[in-house]
């Protein structure tokens, strides 16, 4: 990139917001500028529970035009990316001194009914000692309902919308930090830094605002501007636990604190158990899970479960901040409000500021759009909403079949092993081909780091999806950390980071 190059949007942040709306403006014909101070996805987008979701437990809260929004999104998300978001049936069993029967069953009723279903079914009372789902529960659940939502891969959620953003003419620069920033008449100047030290100089029209926990800092620092809005930070915190039932249904546990918890299938081995809602004053680099929220976890898992679990059991942690719309009417962390804002600063005559504050992984798509009209408005261009239908990259696939398509793949690829197929259709979708490339067998992939993980991943993430380091490959690109033997993942960590070190990647992060 030459120095002082003009773009007519700068986007400042690569997690869901920032890369979604890279995306939606690239593609109406914008040119787009993203920089992203870490790896995609390395912070809160990384670091959700994974669904895709209207969140049933926000009625209670009455936020029904929130929860509208989010279902209206559910199907939209499921036919743009079928390979890494699919429906997933939740169980929830009836605890009559948290909420009776008749509470549950309007609010079911309400979630199928706010926003259009045609992939998804309907909610239903379910017998527990007849479903497969009560078996692992203790005898005294007897009774339950089940409705439907999504789930998602969300780093690599991410990923793809920088990706589509990128294949739209979008300049996509991790590692990259926004220094400083200061308005020229109708544009700005931005200093931009490098990982590094090195920094250049761009030019641009509009700046997007999408830095998550540091959107407040950023703006009154590199930015120097005021708010109206301000975000309130709570840490979500999750545990993996090997597999504690056998079924492909998820869980939704309602505890007497009034939290939910989920119980999720995950990485075919495991379960995913989250999340905590705790106020969080720290940095957000560097938040992690404490021994009180692991207990908290175990405790409500052994609260339903025959089968208990201790901190012991925990095979993997992760924690994230949810950068969260203030909301001065909720003490409790969990009733804080998931929507979003769009703040606008555009003086007449000068270059347009927009802000992001709150907001959640499900209406990412929605909120990318509103911030582009926005925008598109204040820059005086006029260009159509286009996201709405359109797949993501190895999204194209028929009907959004994956079972389908996967064994389309099979045999076209019969040399692969069935598990490795799989992951590569569920990761990369009908791209997967671009992966493997020309070889023919396992050996033309070339060296094995890890078991499942070739070369030609490494060198397809490294050139087409960002990734620089170990902890991109294996904790968000993948989860084949959760696979690598624990006595063996810091060598296989430190061998896959000497690789990056040496091979240098085909373009410029």
């Amino acid at each position: 990139m030459t120095q002082g190059s003009r773009f007519d949007l700068l986007v400042v942040g690569g997690g869901i917001n920032g890369a979604g709306i890279a995306r939606d403006a690239a593609g109406r014909g914008f040119s787009v500028l993203l920089c992203e101070q870490d790896d995609l996805a390395a912070h809160t987008s990384s670091a959700s529970t994974k669904l895709i979701h209207g969140g049933l437990r926000y009625l209670e809260y009455r936020e029904f035009g929130l929860v509208r929004k989010a279902l209206q999104e559910r199907e939209t998300l499921l036919r743009a990316a079928p390979h890494i978001m699919w429906p997933l049936r939740f169980v929830m069993p009836h605890m009559p001194d948290l909420r009776p029967a008749w509470l549950i069953r309007a609010g079911l009723f309400l979630y199928d009914h706010l926003a259009k279903r045609e992939l998804l079914p309907g909610s239903r009372g379910i017998d527990m000692r007849r479903h497969a789902a009560g078996a692992p529960l203790v005898d005294s659940i007897r009774r339950g309902f089940v409705y439907s939502d999504g789930w998602v891969d969300d780093a690599r959620l991410v990923v793809l919308n920088a990706l589509d953003a990128s294949e739209h003419g979008a300049r996509v620069m991790t590692r990259t930090k926004l220094v400083s920033a200061v308005r020229a008449g109708n544009e700005w100047h931005a200093k931009l830094q490098r990982a590094d030290g090195t920094s250049f100089d761009v030019r641009a029209g509009a700046i997007a605002n999408a830095a998550g926990p540091w959107v407040a800092e950023l703006l009154h620092g590199a930015l120097g501007r005021g708010a109206q809005h301000s975000v309130r930070l709570v840490k979500g915190s999750h545990i993996v636990t090997r597999r504690l039932f056998d079924h492909d249904h998820a869980y939704i546990f309602q505890n007497p604190d009034k939290r939910i918890i989920f119980a999720i299938p995950y990485e075919r081995e495991y379960t995913l158990i989250g999340t905590t809602d705790i106020e969080y004053r720290d940095d957000p680099a560097h938040v992690a899970i404490d021994a009180g929220e692991v207990q908290y976890l175990c405790d409500s898992i052994n609260r339903y479960f025959k089968r208990h679990i201790a901190p012991a059991d925990v095979c993997w942690t992760y924690s994230g901040v949810r950068p969260l719309l203030e909301d001065e009417n909720a003490d409790n962390p969990s009733a804080v409000t998931r929507d979003y804002k769009l703040e606008l600063d555009a003086p007449e005559g000068t270059a347009p500021l927009l802000s992001v504050f709150g907001g959640k992984i499900t209406t990412f798509r929605k909120l990318a759009e509103e911030a582009v009209d926005t925008l598109a408005g204040a820059l005086g261009q006029k260009a159509p909403a286009w996201t709405a239908g359109a797949p993501l990259p190895g999204g194209n696939i028929e009907r959004a079949d994956f079972e389908g398509f996967l064994a389309r793949f099979q045999r076209e690829h019969a040399w692969l092993p069935a598990d490795l197929a799989r992951r590569y259709a569920r990761a990369y979708g009908t791209r997967a081909t671009n992966v493997i490339g020309h070889a023919r067998s396992l050996s033309e992939l070339g060296r094995a780091f890890a078991p499942g993980l070739y070369e030609a991943e490494l060198r397809y993430l490294r050139d087409v999806e960002w990734a620089r380091s170990a902890q991109d490959v294996l904790w968000r690109r993948s989860k084949l950390g959760l696979h690598v033997e624990p006595g063996t993942l810091a060598a296989v960590t430190a061998d896959i980071d000497a690789w990056f070190a040496q091979e240098p990647a085909a373009r410029a992060a």
